[in-house]
């Protein structure tokens, strides 16, 4: 996290947050938007749908995905505006529960990777749309644990599938992708057992919608909401859905 404009942690960052310190960050977001440079390897596009895709049943039931695409700021808030959608909590996942906080994980040792879990409405929008929009807009899937100035494990690209049809989907997903060279490179995204979902700090949910004149979101992931909104127009929905969690 050497980078400008990049995360914070929370130990340098109290609140209301150190006037100089933004100041700085401006400077230094100001400065590569001057230079035009794209961290990401892959432009976003719309990728070719998933050939196979989940069945959904009649009635009204929510189903849940969990997907890890770098820092969950950006991919917590392109969910946040995709219609069906009605719950997007950041969190940890693909490590134990005793490591699951913010400063533990970002050592890089933890096993877990920063991921959001998104409750969703199937009749609305499927697990395979779901996917589609992950590897279009939400993240560069070529990017072997990194994405954009950030590095290390917990910022992989990967899939953690809550039931043997969401493993199906997601791994016939990346070989499709694969086999097809959708991608300049091929797909790092790894297909991961969920071992468990855990909601992070409070300060950090939402953090998107609360903080869009941040540098690091202007920088790395409002243009992500302009992607959902550009290249998925019936997807997107203007007014965000706002985190629901016990976040500790």
């Amino acid at each position: 996290m050497d980078n400008l404009p990049t995360k914070i942690k929370p130990t340098t960052l109290p609140s209301p947050w150190v006037k100089g310190l933004r100041t700085a960050l401006w400077l230094g977001a100001a400065v590569l938007l001057s230079q035009n440079l794209a961290f990401s390897s892959e432009a976003a596009k719309v990728v070719p749908a998933p050939a196979s895709d989940e069945q959904v049943a009649a009635g009204d039931h929510s189903e849940t995905a969990v997907l890890a695409g770098g820092c969950f700021w950006g991919v917590q808030g392109v969910f946040q505006h995709v219609r069906g959608v009605t719950n997007v909590v950041s969190g940890y996942s693909g490590g134990n529960r005793d490591t699951a906080q913010y400063n533990r994980v970002s050592e890089g040792d933890t096993g877990h990777a920063e991921s959001v879990q998104i409750t969703y409405d199937p009749t609305q929008v499927t697990y395979g749309k779901l996917l589609q929009i992950f590897f279009s807009v939400a993240h560069d899937p070529t990017e072997l644990n990194r994405q954009g100035p950030d590095s290390g494990t917990q910022y992989r690209s990967a899939v953690f599938p809550a039931n043997d049809m969401q493993r199906k989907v997601a791994q016939a997903y990346v070989a499709q992708l694969d086999h097809g060279k959708v991608f300049s490179s091929q797909v790092a995204t790894k297909v991961e057992p969920l071992r468990g979902f855990y909601p992070a700090e409070s300060y950090h949910q939402n953090f998107l919608t609360r903080n869009p004149s941040y540098p690091y979101i202007v920088v790395n992931d409002l243009p992500k909401i302009d992607d959902l909104k550009r290249l998925f127009p019936d997807m997107y929905r203007a007014q965000p859905v706002l985190a629901k969690a016990d976040a500790r």
